[in-house]
């Protein structure tokens, strides 16, 4: 009977889901997004890093259909193997919130009192910064490079994993189910675990999915400061730092680096925004 329920469930969340066409458009860009990263090394039509100061600049072409930057490097190339490290740098920064942001949330709401209040209150001082300044202090600290940039992204999604996950255990965790949980002598880390967490499991993957999104947002404003990956690493946001004082005269070095970002960011709104709707009742029947 569960097992019939669990599947109504899904059968009706996938149902919503693909009422929501924004929704579907922002997965079909994510998908791309993806393919782009994994087939990168195969459907690049040259080296990213290979210069050709003769084609310096030049524009689209059959050759190249994105053109050229400023060392004669192919722009559709980087472009796509850029895609390769915005998907590591999401990966590796959400995982970081999720790794530190979940489990101390978690704690935090469960326990209350003087545990929550100094949860809270540290939780406080890193919401008082501007997620990218945090990211900068932090990078400033540990250093310029791609791997200090992941962690300092990581480090500025923490916070919104800690107030996410505090509130819906404070919401779950006088249900009778936890109570019942409790009176049979389960442990506070088994009802965290067991109980608590799985059923706070929906708005964390919506948050996630979002979350990909400013990550890659952040690291691309780092690489644009000189703060994350450093040349001649094809990021995106490095590639626009680069070809910002040419974009009179080869726009096209600046502009598609800065459509990926674009469409990156909005595929992964527009389908955060969808599994949100879908998984919450309320807002069920908007589409």
């Amino acid at each position: 009977m569960r097992s019939l329920l669990v599947r109504v469930r899904s059968w009706d969340f996938v149902r919503q889901l693909r009422r929501n066409k924004m929704a579907i458009f922002g997965l079909a860009i994510i998908m791309v997004f993806l393919l782009a990263a994994l087939l990168a090394p195969y459907v690049a039509p040259h080296d990213p890093l290979q210069r050709s100061l003769r084609q310096a600049l030049d524009g689209p072409s059959w050759e190249s259909p994105f053109g050229r930057d400023e060392l004669g490097r192919d722009v559709l190339s980087r472009v796509l193997h850029g895609a390769r490290i915005s998907v590591m740098i999401g990966l590796v920064s959400v995982g970081i919130g999720l790794l530190v942001g979940v489990p101390v949330g978690a704690v935090s709401g469960y326990f209350g009192g003087a545990v929550d209040l100094l949860v809270q209150r540290l939780v406080d001082i890193m919401l008082a910064f501007p997620g990218i300044l945090l990211a900068i202090i932090v990078v400033s600290t540990l250093g310029i490079g791609l791997t200090n940039a992941m962690i300092a992204v990581g480090i500025g999604t923490i916070p919104t994993y800690v107030r996410l996950v505090r509130g819906s255990v404070l919401s779950i965790k006088e249900n009778d189910y936890v109570s019942a949980a409790r009176a049979m002598g389960a442990g506070d880390l088994r009802i965290i675990f067991r109980h608590l967490l799985p059923n706070s499991m929906g708005p964390i993957v919506v948050q996630s999915t979002l979350q990909f999104a400013v990550a890659i947002l952040w690291a691309a404003g780092l690489g644009f400061l000189g703060l994350g990956a450093q040349r001649p690493t094809p990021e995106w946001g490095a590639m626009l730092a680069n070809s910002r004082m040419y974009i009179r005269v080869a726009a096209h070095a600046t502009i598609f680096p800065g459509v990926a970002i674009l469409l990156s960011v909005l595929g992964f709104n527009l389908f955060g925004d969808g599994l949100r709707d879908a998984l919450d009742p309320r807002l069920r029947g908007r589409w």
